[in-house]
């Protein structure tokens, strides 16, 4: 006679019910919700990642219960954040190409040029017209933002605009390439997982793209000629002339830049294109500005070459810090390294690390399935998808399962109701792509933060193209409008 501990074990893992899958995601919510309120915009330096932790912890303990061994827990946790090292590659790389372009003067040169020609009224509006332009031409917001990001932060300095509204235009920008451009991964992916090709995915995207897009545009129109500039036109001009007494301001400066996105339109891949920006930056410091990186290796014993050497390394690893006496031009500069983005990585594992717990134990799915057998009508379906993608980027905490999951979960859903798949493509995208940059703990929340130095709750509510997808999704499928169905446009393709 087997005993009930022997029969479990032969009958295998047992599957989560909601209320063991919803115990971990509401404790983790609380315990977040906490860590905001006790730390403010500090949360994410550590308080944000033992959240996670713990939630991952409350989340094994129900995985255990319910037969899942520990060893199996483990090596999903090890894989979930195996995902990520691409990623975590590209942070570590985008913070050493800050570092050297702050060095080698790009930044500065940006900076200096976008203010002599920026109108502050319309700054927000062409800020994140420029960075779409860029992206739909590259394909990857992550590279835009790193990049030209970095300069129109800078700008917004000197012409005394906000910071967050600047993010949030950047990054508007920034994914509008990343949701429309063939180039990039996403927009290959979520057609990829649903079955359909990429271009029917593309110009289906049009119709609730271009309403968010425009009215993004819009409000970053109103905001910038509501809100005036706090500077005036003396510390505009000292701002430049800061700026051109600490580095030599040239064209050349911005040759890295062009080289970066020279090698993103051909297609490179991002990690060997950043570093190859990086390391030109600071070929390009020795040549520019010689003086300020003897100065910034600060060994006036060494060799210049070797004390050049020295500071490309230092700006490389721990970034550039600028001296020129004046206290807000040197906070906008001293930035970048390597290791300013190691308190990001270390978000980024812990909530993968919480993520893969949930995906391993079945909760996730759990999740999904309670949510579809809610849908009763298409406007509820598609509801349904944005919920559940706006969700896995919050509790997994990476685009791409906000991608996957939903999108193998509801096919068959579509299907059965004859709704033509590229509508749930459309939609993986409108809200699993679009809502990824708005969430402190995402791989991209926290990559945006980083680049761009303000944390993700503060740009989050002027992120507006972002903000505004996923509702006109929903919008366009309770009035159905662009909602293909089988027989009324192309056919539902082969799995």
């Amino acid at each position: 006679m087997r005993t009930r501990q022997e029969e479990e074990a032969t009958a295998g893992p047992r599957n989560a019910t909601m209320t063991q899958s919803l115990i971990p995601v509401i404790a983790l919510i609380a315990m977040l919700s906490l860590s905001v309120y006790l730390f403010g915009a500090d949360s994410s330096g550590g308080a944000n990642q033992i959240a996670l932790l713990l939630g991952g912890a409350i989340a094994a303990v129900i995985a255990v219960r319910n037969g899942h061994p520990w060893p199996q827990l483990e090596r999903a946790i090890v894989e979930g954040i195996a995902t990520a090292m691409g990623a975590i590659l590209i942070l570590l790389a985008v913070g050493a190409l800050i570092g050297a372009w702050m060095l080698a003067g790009t930044v500065p040169a940006m900076i200096y040029y976008g203010l002599q020609i920026m109108d502050a009224r319309i700054f927000y509006a062409a800020s994140c017209l420029i960075c779409a332009v860029a992206s739909l031409s590259i394909g990857s917001s992550w590279t835009v933002a790193g990049t030209l990001g970095v300069g129109l932060m800078g700008v917004a300095f000197g012409l005394g605009l906000s910071p967050a509204v600047t993010a949030g235009a950047v990054v508007s920008g920034a994914y509008f390439g990343d949701k429309m451009s063939p180039l990039s991964d996403t927009t290959n992916l979520s057609p990829a997982v649903v079955g359909t090709d990429l271009f029917t995915h593309i110009r289906h995207m049009v119709w609730t793209t271009t309403p968010a897009f425009l009215t993004a545009l819009l409000l970053f129109t109103v905001v910038g000629f509501s809100r005036h500039a706090q500077g005036d036109s003396a510390t505009l001009a000292e701002t430049l002339a800061t700026l051109e007494a600490g580095f030599h301001i040239t064209p050349w400066a911005l040759l890295p830049l062009l080289v970066v996105f020279g090698l993103a339109m051909k297609k490179f891949p991002p990690l060997p294109t950043i570093l190859v920006g990086a390391l030109l930056g600071g070929v390009m410091a020795v040549f520019l500005q010689p003086e300020v990186v003897i100065a910034f290796a600060d060994s006036p014993g060494l060799a210049p070459w070797l004390a050049q050497l020295k500071g490309i390394w230092i700006a490389l690893a721990t970034g550039y810090v600028s001296t020129t006496g004046n206290e807000a031009v040197d906070a906008l500069l001293s930035r970048g390294g390597m290791d300013s983005m190691l308190t990001t990585i270390w978000l980024i594992l812990c909530a993968l690390a919480f993520g893969a717990v949930l995906a391993h134990a079945g909760m996730l799915e759990r999740l999904i399935r309670g949510v579809i057998g809610w849908a009763k009508t298409t406007g509820s379906l598609v509801f349904s998808v944005v919920v559940s993608c706006i969700g896995i980027n919050i509790v997994a905490a990476d685009q791409y399962i906000a991608i996957v999951l939903p999108g193998r979960m509801f096919r068959a859903e579509f299907e059965r109701r004859g709704l033509h798949v590229k509508n749930l493509s459309r939609t993986l995208e409108d809200a699993g792509t679009m809502t990824s940059a708005l969430v402190p703990w995402n791989t991209c929340g926290a990559y945006m933060a980083a680049a761009l130095g303000v944390p993700t709750l503060s740009y989050a509510p002027f992120a507006f193209f972002n903000l505004l997808s996923p509702v006109v999704a929903v919008i366009y499928a309770m009035r159905n409008i662009s909602i293909t169905r089988v027989g009324a446009g192309e056919p539902v393709p082969a799995k």
